[in-house]
């Protein structure tokens, strides 16, 4: 038996309808459009003087350079365990590694504008994924995410199809932010940067239209070329569309691993718990969005909506969280951008196998991971977010009582930049409209229960309870 037909087995590759060939190909384009947060995640959480609130985590007598090269380990590890589990365990091609945003909060609001020692903010992250463990054990979080309100569900999909969308015009400089209009057309013909962004967005779109295998991958690597061709001759400077990384690897993370313990130890209760319930609340509905917009893209959701043995993807997100936050990390969460890997064909876990291992492989090479263009690998976002649109096919736009919570879902994630807050809007509107319809029936108490949940986080999250405790 070769390699190719063991995988083959292994995985249940063909008679998920796809190939072994195919797979891998989505691994790689998975890896690629999400390779950069080996380098953003240690940007965020490292102290960084002169940034106000980005306290982030610090260690005597180490610089911002040293103590980021030893997260960007930590990142990998973290990422690779998750993706790992998701592999064997769930056998989906989800891949997962600390999330954007959780860890700006973990930075800028835990430890930058509250104070609290970064060793205890990961002491949080270590309760919430045990917390994520205990409750998909018991099948807690598939039974939440079964109350969500049909629209919803089938809105997450166009939702995060737009949120990919913008996140990668913004890197290609082509949709930049305005003080008046809030976003507005960026000067793409005197930008080298997004002319070339571009060209290789339209050429990834011939190459997908054509049905070319591994076009992702192509016009990433196409437009990678002509970016570091241009840096060399042209008017691009050579940091144009990178992230700032550290040039050399520590791979000693004794100062960070096990630092959660010591942590625990300095807890307030009152602060530490909302702590714990934001990184919960956020990730929780981070998680349950991604798995249901990218499994409507791959065509895994029954017909009420549900992805199959949800729980299992569940449990491999709960422990990437807990042995990250061991490590010295913020909270880990399944990837959007696995939506890329999956409509180029990955339908099982030899997908998250092949993000795994280049994960892995990516340990010997650290500092090349900050080598391809975020206006190169962000092409992927922005193709896979058109292709994603299709999916608001599935909405019965003719009854407003589903419109409605589908259309706030849809509309309030890209602007708010938050695949929960989306979720969020359709939930907390799907009992109000269908009770202003005299459709108090097709409410059940669990969409009640969701929706005043929601309620009481915002006002834990807006409402300065957090900040009111410093």
């Amino acid at each position: 038996m070769d390699l190719s037909e063991f995988l083959n087995n292994l995985f249940d590759v063909q008679e998920h309808g796809s190939s072994v060939r195919t797979e891998i190909l989505a691994g790689v384009t998975t890896f690629l459009t999400m390779s950069y947060i080996v380098v953003v995640n240690p940007s965020i959480l490292t102290d960084q003087p002169g940034i106000p609130g980005a306290d982030g985590i610090a260690i005597a007598g180490m610089s911002p350079g040293e103590i980021q090269s030893m997260i960007a380990v930590v990142t990998i590890i973290a990422a690779a365990t998750a993706t790992f589990v998701m592999a064997f365990y769930a056998n989906r091609p989800f891949a997962q590694a600390p999330g954007l945003g959780l860890n700006a909060f973990f930075a800028f609001t835990v430890v930058g504008a509250l104070g609290v020692p970064w060793q205890t903010a990961l002491a949080a992250v270590v309760v919430e994924g045990i917390l994520f463990i205990v409750l998909t054990a018991i099948g807690a979080r598939e039974y939440v995410i079964g109350l969500f309100p049909e629209p919803v569900k089938f809105a997450v999909g166009t939702g995060i199809g737009l949120f990919l969308a913008i996140i990668g015009l913004q890197a290609m400089g082509i949709v930049v932010d305005d003080s008046a209009t809030l976003v507005t057309l960026g000067s793409v013909a005197s930008n080298p940067v997004a002319i070339i962004s571009v060209l290789g967005l339209f050429f990834t779109f011939a190459l997908y239209a054509r049905n070319v295998p591994g076009s992702i991958i192509i016009g990433i690597v196409g437009t990678t070329l002509v970016g570091w061709a241009v840096t060399a001759f042209g008017p691009i400077a050579p940091d144009a569309g990178l992230v700032a990384g550290s040039a050399s690897v520590t791979y000693d993370i004794t100062p960070l691993a096990g630092a959660f313990v010591s942590g625990l130890s300095r807890v307030e209760g009152f602060t530490f718990t909302l702590i714990v319930f934001t990184f919960f609340f956020v990730d929780f509905f981070d998680t349950a969005g991604t798995l249901v917009g990218v499994g409507q893209a791959g065509g895994f959701l029954d017909e009420g909506g549900n992805l199959p043995d949800i729980d299992k993807p569940l449990m491999a997100d709960a422990i990437g969280t807990t042995v990250g936050g061991m490590l010295g990390t913020s909270t880990v969460t399944t990837y959007i951008e696995s939506a890329t890997g999956v409509e180029e064909g990955g339908r099982t876990g030899l997908t998250a196998l092949t993000v795994a291992v280049l994960f892995v492989l990516s340990l010997a090479i650290v500092p090349l991971a900050a080598a391809i263009p975020l206006y190169a690998s962000h092409i992927a976002l922005v193709v896979i977010g058109v292709v994603m649109l299709r999916n608001v096919v599935d909405i019965a736009w003719n009854d407003l009582t589903q419109a409605i919570p589908a259309g706030m879902t849809i509309l309030v994630m890209p602007f708010a930049y938050s695949i929960a807050y989306g979720i969020a809007a359709g939930i907390v509107s799907y009992p109000l409209i269908k009770l202003a319809a005299g459709e108090r029936r097709d409410v059940r108490l669990g969409h009640w229960a969701l929706a005043g949940a929601f309620v009481a986080y915002f006002v834990v999250r807006t409402g300065g309870i957090l900040t009111a405790r410093v």
